[in-house]
């Protein structure tokens, strides 16, 4: 994975449902998240665009004035998509999830082992 791509719980993580055109750029994805997503686009969140092979992955995400696209084509083999809920356009993925992804883990093997959460006070 990059070196460059700083992925962190500071932002959400927003799979578009669709397969996308990769021919796309800045303008066309941000169209897809206003318009189809009904999303702000410079709030800080990052939006993925998977190619309909799987092949190919754009993430577009605003900081500091200016929108920045992170573009990965893989050589061999396809980037695992989670199941999506039918009705939805979208779905926001952990950064772990994210992470699993980019790197060819498969989601369906992953099993998170039970941890203490604390609760939040009531009030």
């Amino acid at each position: 994975m990059s070196s460059l791509l700083q992925l962190g719980t500071h932002r959400s993580y927003h799979l578009y449902r669709k397969e996308t055109d990769m021919r796309k750029g800045f303008n066309q994805l941000c169209g897809i998240i206003t318009n189809e997503l009904g999303r702000q686009v410079t709030q800080g969140d990052a939006f993925i665009f998977i190619n309909r092979p799987r092949t190919h992955l754009k993430l577009l995400v605003y900081e500091q004035g200016g929108f920045t696209i992170f573009y990965r084509r893989l050589q061999q083999g396809a980037f695992e998509v989670p199941a999506f809920d039918l009705d939805a356009k979208s779905m926001v993925l952990t950064v772990d999830q994210l992470h699993f992804i980019l790197q060819g883990i498969s989601l369906q093997t992953i099993r998170y082992r039970k941890r203490y959460q604390q609760r939040a006070p009531a009030g």
